[in-house]
């Protein structure tokens, strides 16, 4: 047995392949880790974007949302855990693919489960051993403060509770600061929808941000409408 403190730490292994899950999950579970399963990759996208887990380790062929868009995604929306892709093997593109789009680290189908174990390990080391200031990572604008890592929001010193979609739209308009953002990439990237779709839910969104966020919602500030393309975040008018 590998030795580490996995005690606690959350998984999220997608996985597509019923036996190859159950025999992963069963095995981390055995290790002390708690194990999260998603089946494609929109059902991975959807957990792993709260941002509760400590590893994710994501199959590159994936229904849905291949393992490729799912790593690429996460880092989008600002989120540094780390992620093992598991490929299978000859798909040279693909792992290189994967290393671009921000994962840690890859494995080629079939592979030991005890390496799998010993290359985790070796990746919460370096998080351990990562300096302090590394982490944490603090935005603020206008009377805002946002705790990027721990998802923590003050506006004029109060705490201001966001949904986790909330959090996700705020998260990528921070990354995207004075850029034009049209419905159909906030839709897409935020949501995941590949379509433009007739849905009022960005609006909604916006105007629920807009009521936390700014000092006055009906003429913000910060969250500006573009005019027959989208919305514009401007962290310092």
């Amino acid at each position: 047995m590998v030795e580490h403190s996995s005690s606690h730490r959350q998984i999220l292994l997608v996985e597509d392949e019923p036996t190859l899950a159950s025999l992963l999950s069963e095995r981390l579970e055995k290790e002390g880790y708690s194990v999260s399963v998603a089946h494609d990759g929109e059902q991975g996208l959807a957990l792993a974007l709260p941002g509760h887990f400590d590893l994710i380790l994501v199959d590159v062929k994936l229904p849905k949302r291949n393992g490729v868009d799912v790593c690429r995604i996460l880092r989008r929306h600002g989120l540094n855990v780390p992620v093992v892709m598991l490929t299978a093997r000859g798909d040279v593109k693909d792992r290189v693919k994967g290393l671009k789009a921000g994962a840690d680290d890859y494995l080629v189908k079939p592979f030991d489960v005890a390496e799998l174990l010993a290359r985790m390990d070796a990746i919460f080391r370096r998080l351990h051993n990562a300096p302090a200031q590394s982490m944490d990572r603090v935005f603020e604008f206008g009377d805002v403060v946002v705790n990027m890592d721990k998802e923590e929001i003050l506006r004029i010193g109060e705490p201001v509770v966001l949904t986790a979609r909330e959090f996700a739209l705020l998260r990528y308009f921070i990354l995207h600061p004075n850029e034009r953002l049209s419905r159909e990439v906030l839709l897409k990237e935020v949501w995941g929808y590949r379509h433009s779709l007739n849905t009022r839910t960005l609006d909604l969104h916006v105007s629920q941000l807009r009521r936390k966020l700014e000092e006055d919602p009906q003429n913000p500030r910060h969250i500006l409408t573009q005019f027959r393309s989208g919305y514009r975040f401007v962290p310092f008018p």
